[in-house]
């Protein structure tokens, strides 16, 4: 990226990238990304590398007189107890100024999923960088379910683990008072031209969008000086075939991985929503669902 420092990721030296910071701020703004592989940045490929959101709106939240550093420590397949245990010690050490927690899309991916657990997970998560006075941005995601066009039966359970974690998501983002992204509706989750071709990353223009909806977050309170991120894209869309043949390799082989343990699981919840809609009855499913979030948030 022409004007940016970019270091490789590893554990023990984090990628960062320099842009500018708000005048006034007293030095170097430090930005420090946590999450999955959208916050990693797959689906935004910038010469063989992830670039993704984050580094976009790093590089647009601050005028040209300082410097910002993003430190991204998201990590793909991340699910909430590795932002707790993993990822959140690496981000208090650098004493981050603005830090982003995105992610709860894996834990619904997965048979152990536990909306109790999540939310215990993320309620500590945000609470120890609100303690360090840092700005925290959160955001509520599209259920995978419908971004992969799945039937309606496998695609309920999933719909309603997502819409759990963003109840969860929007309760916790208003105690701590976190800048909050509504991602879950509008544009990026209805126009698929946003998307890659496993339908569970952002493309380019997706990433710019999301980067783009952060940046007027905090420009209304006073926290991004620079011009907001461009939301056409500056490079040409992979070509079909491209997209195609990353679906089939690295694309099948990410969407395998994160779903194998969940398949007989699904199956089985599957089955469980066809028999209560014969009956007349899903609402009880809703309804379940809506006491485990009440559950978990009061249990906190």
């Amino acid at each position: 990226m022409p004007g940016v420092e970019q270091l490789s990721k590893s554990a023990q030296a984090p990628e960062v990238l320099t842009a500018t910071s708000p005048p006034g701020s007293g030095g170097p703004l430090r930005f420090v990304a946590l999450g999955d592989s959208l916050t990693e940045g797959v689906g935004d490929s910038v010469a063989g590398e992830w670039r993704g959101w984050a580094a976009l709106l790093a590089q647009a939240m601050a005028s040209s007189e300082d410097d910002v550093e993003l430190h991204n420590l998201a990590v793909s397949g991340a699910q909430t107890a590795d932002v707790l245990l993993r990822q959140t010690p690496a981000a208090l050490a650098l004493r981050p100024d603005v830090v982003s927690v995105v992610v709860g899309v894996n834990d619904t991916l997965r048979r152990t999923f536990d909306i109790h657990a999540v939310a215990a997970r993320l309620d500590e998560v945000y609470a120890a960088f609100a303690a360090q006075g840092a700005v925290l941005l959160t955001a509520c995601l599209p259920d995978p379910g419908t971004m992969l066009g799945l039937p309606g039966a496998l695609a309920r359970p999933l719909a309603r683990r997502q819409r759990a974690v963003n109840a969860v998501v929007h309760a916790l983002s208003e105690r701590h008072d976190a800048v909050h992204l509504h991602a879950a509706e509008g544009d990026l989750a209805a126009d698929r031209t946003l998307w890659s071709a496993d339908r569970l990353h952002p493309c380019e223009r997706g990433h710019r969008v999301f980067a783009a909806g952060f940046h007027a977050l905090l420009a209304d309170r006073g926290l991004a000086a620079g011009a907001p991120p461009a939301r056409e894209p500056e490079l040409p869309p992979p070509t079909r075939s491209a997209s195609l043949w990353w679906l089939a390799t690295a694309g099948t082989g990410w969407v395998a991985r994160r779903c194998t343990d969940l398949l007989p699981q699904l199956l089985a919840l599957a089955a469980d929503e066809v028999r209560h809609q014969a009956r007349g009855t899903s609402g009880r499913l809703d309804l379940s669902a809506s006491h485990a979030v009440a559950a978990a948030l009061a249990a906190l």
